[in-house]
């Protein structure tokens, strides 16, 4: 993964490097780091950011469904 779509998937998971690090545990300097000086992303990360992106959406949708009553 590119250093640059590493950025667009943080963004759009409403990350940014510190809160993304500290939401899984990780020194904020590794991740910052990650894309710099032949360190590349790790290969997990992009998988990750997706499935946290798709969850997300998901749980807007069930929570719209469940006040529009749809569903409880």
């Amino acid at each position: 993964m590119e250093k640059e779509s590493f950025k667009q998937l943080l963004k759009k998971a409403d990350f940014n490097k510190r809160t993304f690090s500290q939401y899984l545990g990780l020194k904020y300097q590794s991740v910052n780091s990650w894309g710099n000086n032949g360190r590349n992303v790790p290969y997990w990360v992009e998988s990750w950011l997706n499935l946290y992106i798709d969850n997300k959406k998901c749980k807007q949708i069930k929570e719209l469904l469940k006040d529009s009553g749809v569903c409880q």
